[in-house]
């Protein structure tokens, strides 16, 4: 087994996968993949705090707060006290926010289907879902000490 050229249809299939469905997002949906993808994470989880979307993307701390800054300046999510914990804050997805995350989720979907789903059984897809899980779980990692591609 050739390890680089692993390696290398590994990252050059993320690549083109997520620069592929970015301009879907961007043409037919007025949203960046990456918005969307901050956005789906508000979006499943209660009491959304930055560290939450930092960590669910692998990204750091002042990335996703820039990235929430960005979704807030256009309307789509808001940042309310946490009435929990006072230095930090919720963020919950506005009514524009939530409407634009299910039409882009339905982008989403229908590329996620045709560029995964149709070239592959779903055997496959098995296959390949639980290798990247255990991959990624053997994989040590400091949460937020990345960006996002």
């Amino acid at each position: 087994m050739d390890l680089r050229q692993l390696f290398d249809d590994l990252v050059r299939f993320e690549t083109d996968l997520w620069n592929e469905i970015d301009a879907r997002l961007r043409r037919d949906g007025d949203l960046p993949l990456g918005s969307l993808d901050v956005m789906l994470v508000v979006e499943r989880t209660p009491d959304c705090r930055v560290n939450d979307i930092a960590s669910a993307l692998s990204i750091t701390i002042g990335g996703a707060s820039q990235a929430v800054d960005r979704l807030q300046k256009r309307g789509l999510c808001a940042r309310q006290p946490n009435p929990n914990d006072r230095r930090s804050s919720i963020v919950q997805l506005t009514t524009e926010g939530a409407e634009l995350t299910r039409s882009a989720g339905r982008i989403f979907d229908q590329e996620l289907a045709a560029r995964l789903a149709a070239p592959l059984s779903q055997t496959a897809l098995g296959h390949l879902a639980a290798a990247l899980t255990t991959l990624r779980a053997a994989t040590p990692h400091q949460a937020g000490s990345q960006e996002a591609p």
